[in-house]
């Protein structure tokens, strides 16, 4: 079951990635902690391995040495990502620019509560 979530964790985050032009983390990293009870420190890890581009790798292997990345799970992320990303770009091109502005606006918002109230 772990790696449905993963994959819907990535597709949303490829969706909304490719919908708004946004970073994955943003989406990954707060989803990580609802569906596995992640501490903020192996969400961020696991995140980068999703994410892992050449900027990312030396942070990624302190996570990693300090046990806070879950590999496994940031592959099946990021390969859902990778399909996510490309329909979120899809439908955002055929979006009006002021409707696309205000839901960024929202979503960020709807995160930023999600961070600031989870004990």
């Amino acid at each position: 079951m772990w790696i449905v979530y993963c994959i819907i964790i990535g597709l949303a985050a490829g969706v909304l990635g490719g919908l708004f032009g946004i970073g994955g983390g943003i989406i990954i990293v707060p989803a990580l902690g609802l569906a596995f009870g992640f501490s903020q420190h192996k969400a961020q890890g696991t995140s980068l391995v999703a994410l892992l581009a050449p900027v990312g790798l030396l942070a990624l292997m302190n996570y990693y040495r300090e046990g806070n990345a879950d590999l496994v799970k940031g592959a099946w992320i990021a390969a859902a990502f990778f399909v996510g990303a490309f329909l979120g770009s899809k439908i955002a091109l055929g979006l009006d620019e002021v409707m696309m502005r205000r839901g960024f606006a929202l979503f960020l918002v709807a995160v930023a509560a999600y961070m600031f109230f989870k004990k």
